[in-house]
């Protein structure tokens, strides 16, 4: 049987660090299993020294994006560009995830284009200095900031690009602050029970959390957050059951206060053990 038609509600950028914590790439998985988006570009940025000497790992992390979209069997996808491996200088910069973004944004199209961050905000920075056009041409998704003004991940990975992105008054945002994305959590449990009965995709994500090289400070406990996936409400879902406040000014800009886990875990349990 045919799955139910979900026609596409939007062309979708998809940039994050992968090599860093690997909810990324958990969301990576639902954006591409998701129907109501359609991506065309997915690009890979730095990581935080946390995860050790940044040299290398935005290659590394395009690299496993590449790898998991080659699980999913979506080869068409598998080329994944990777940005700089130094926080943003304010120079041009033409790497190849910039480029990526700026050649996505040109290109247009009948479905208006988001550009999902759930990671430093580099590539975007670059792609903006890059081709100033790129601000009208798009809506930036970002999981990062903290209304507390705390070291929130995201933002302090790459501050310069944060403050240079987020001060651009040509480019709609929707914001994912710490206070609503670090409420997307799932059970250990549940993700290892999910994981290990959803085929060769779970096994996949599934030994990439196990496998996880992370600092001995960092201790884990019976929760995981999965704050990459919050953008999922604007892309592949509804952010019908989300809360958030916008300014009325243009271009807007939002602040999702509260998004749906319940629909956003179960969506993703339900496409993987579909994927079978």
């Amino acid at each position: 049987m045919d799955m139910i038609r979900i026609d596409p509600r939007c062309r979708v950028v998809i940039d994050n660090d992968w090599a860093g914590d690997p909810d990324g790439l958990v969301a990576l998985a639902h954006h591409a299993l998701s129907p109501a988006n359609t991506i065309v570009a997915v690009t890979s940025s730095l990581t935080n020294p946390m995860f050790g000497p940044p040299e290398g790992m935005a290659q590394r992390g395009a690299e496993l994006a590449g790898e998991l979209l080659g699980v999913l069997k979506l080869p068409e996808l598998a080329v994944v560009h990777a940005g700089p491996n130094a926080p943003f200088t304010g120079q041009p910069r033409g790497n190849p995830a910039a480029r990526a973004i700026v050649d996505a944004a040109a290109a247009g199209g009948d479905l208006p284009l988001i550009l999902v961050c759930a990671g430093p905000l580099t590539n975007v920075a670059d792609a903006l200095l890059l081709d100033p056009d790129v601000a009208r041409s798009l809506t930036l998704a970002w999981v990062g900031g903290a209304a507390q003004n705390e070291e929130e991940y995201n933002y302090f990975t790459d501050p310069a690009a944060a403050d240079f992105v987020l001060g651009n008054r040509d480019l709609a945002v929707w914001q994912f602050p710490a206070e609503a994305y670090r409420r997307v959590v799932a059970p250990v449990a549940e993700l290892d029970h999910t994981f290990r009965n959803a085929g060769p995709a779970g096994t996949w994500l599934w030994e990439h959390f196990n496998n996880l090289d992370v600092p001995d400070f960092v201790k884990f406990g019976p929760l995981w957050c999965l704050g990459d996936s919050a953008p999922l409400v604007v892309t592949g879902l509804d952010d019908v059951t989300s809360t958030y406040v916008e300014t009325s000014a243009e271009p807007q800009r939002r602040t999702y206060t509260s998004v749906d886990t319940r629909l956003i875990m179960a969506d993703f349990a339900a496409k993987l053990r579909l994927l079978q």
